[in-house]
């Protein structure tokens, strides 16, 4: 496996579609979470299918999916820009079993946001959540939003993540009366230990081996998320130093978790007066 996505197309009937895989990155992306197995597994899937849908970003933007719920499993959110640069964070209640689905986030919300320098104002789309699985919800969100059948084939362990897309066009019927149906019956016989294991073009070889499938040049996955010290010390400056003061001697110092981006920023009673060290102090009004 590596950490890649790679477009590819089926010359001959216009399906195109695209493989990508994490290991090391995907381990990242978990470290220090501790998060059980069905939400690693439901936000691996998530995060194979956003990247899947961030891979068609022709211009500077970030993609934001967020699957929310009122079962065990409460959010859900991963977040992409269009270097595949990319962030994940769940929330879930204690005591979480394996179950369906439905079990895990009951009665949801798929919310997708696009936001684009080019945009005057990011483009949002709440939809409640329907189907059985992570594909199947996508899916279905595909064939509403776009007019166009799309399959996601999705796998997700703590130690990798892999996701095989596949969309049929609108001329695909016109070069192949059968060819989609043909695909997707192919497809479906994937199973997830191919869609992580197999090399690509082994993969692709092994369910479509009498197609003629062209691949792209691979697209690196990253999660470089660096820490911002600075972005974080001006907001606990807004929030004013008596506010801060008392947080400190309440708890002994101050920590700010960032779920997204997967880092936690503790400043002790020494950078707090390094912080408020230049802001004349206004003491409280008496009344």
């Amino acid at each position: 496996m590596e950490n890649s996505l790679q477009r590819l197309l089926f010359d001959d009937l216009d399906i195109r579609g695209a493989v990508v895989r994490l290991d090391s990155v995907w381990e990242k992306l978990l470290t220090n979470r501790n998060y059980p197995t069905p939400v690693i597994e439901l936000l691996g899937q998530m995060t194979a299918t956003t990247l899947l849908l961030a891979n068609n970003l022709k211009q500077p933007g970030r993609l934001t999916i967020q699957l929310r719920g009122e079962g065990p499993i409460t959010l859900l959110v991963i977040d992409c820009n269009e270097e595949l640069n990319i962030r994940c964070m769940a929330q879930f209640r204690e005591n979480l079993q394996a179950a369906s689905l439905i079990d895990l986030l009951g009665k949801g919300q798929l919310l997708l946001s696009l936001n684009m320098p080019s945009m005057r104002e990011p483009y949002q789309s709440i939809v409640p959540l329907t189907g059985n699985s992570i594909a199947e919800v996508f899916e279905h969100y595909l064939k509403q939003s776009e007019q166009l059948a799309s399959r996601f084939f999705l796998a997700a362990t703590a130690n990798g993540v892999a996701g095989l897309f596949l969309q049929k066009m609108p001329t695909t019927d016109e070069r192949d009366n059968d060819g989609w149906t043909r695909i997707e019956t192919l497809a479906a016989t994937v199973k997830p230990e191919e869609l992580l294991n197999l090399p690509t073009d082994q993969l692709l070889n092994r369910l479509f081996h009498e197609e003629t499938v062209r691949l792209f040049a691979t697209q690196a996955v990253t999660n470089n998320c660096p820490m911002d010290w600075d972005k974080v010390s001006n907001m606990l400056r807004t929030l004013g130093r008596e506010e801060i003061y008392a947080a400190l001697k309440q708890n002994g110092a101050i920590t700010i978790n960032d779920d997204l981006a997967n880092h936690e920023y503790r400043f002790e009673k020494v950078a707090i007066d390094a912080l408020f060290s230049n802001v004349p102090h206004t003491p409280p009004s008496l009344h």
